[in-house]
């Protein structure tokens, strides 16, 4: 009986130590392979959402396409801001015609907020009394908030859930 193209018993095969290092090094080499691939992924995936110049102007083309205007206000390195943009914000800007921006904290770039007043994005996030990155704000006509704000992204579970919910109640108010 024929047991195999190396003339031995499957048992006696894989038993052999060198086969085991073999498979080791095999296995070690794809995983650490697909580690690699996963992370450039992720740099490409976790892009920062568009930055405006004018807040205003920003609005208006929401507002033309009655919807609100969404900013995010991100931190640099925040591992909660990434899983906002990427899984939550990101897949949904530009659906239905619907704008978002980012602002960053501690960002010295220049912006010029609804009242016309140029700022720096670091100021404007202190007027806004942001202390939590992420933090997005939903802004109606006159730069006026018009739904909650969602701030921070701890319970991956439910921010989704929140995102919707307070969507929907900022387009409820634009349509009025």
């Amino acid at each position: 009986m024929k047991w195999g193209t190396l003339g031995q018993r499957p048992s006696q095969r894989w038993g052999s130590w060198r086969t085991h290092i073999l498979f080791f090094l095999l296995v070690w080499g794809v995983l650490g392979l697909w580690g690699g691939v996963t992370a450039a992924n992720a740099q490409v995936l976790d892009k920062p959402l568009p930055s405006t110049a004018d807040l205003t102007t920003s609005l208006a083309q929401a507002l033309t396409r009655k919807q609100p205007l969404l900013v995010m206000v991100s931190l640099d390195g925040c591992p909660f801001c990434k899983v906002a943009r990427t899984n939550y914000l990101t897949p949904i800007a530009g659906k239905d015609g619907l704008v978002i921006v980012q602002v960053d904290m501690r960002s010295q770039k220049t912006i010029s907020d609804f009242k016309g007043k140029t700022v720096t994005q670091d100021e404007l996030i202190r007027t806004w009394r942001i202390k939590i990155a992420p933090t997005v704000l939903f802004f109606g006509k006159d730069g006026q908030e018009i739904a909650e704000r969602l701030e921070g992204a701890y319970i991956p579970d439910f921010y989704g859930a929140y995102l919707d919910e307070r969507l929907a109640q900022s387009r409820a108010v634009i349509r009025q």
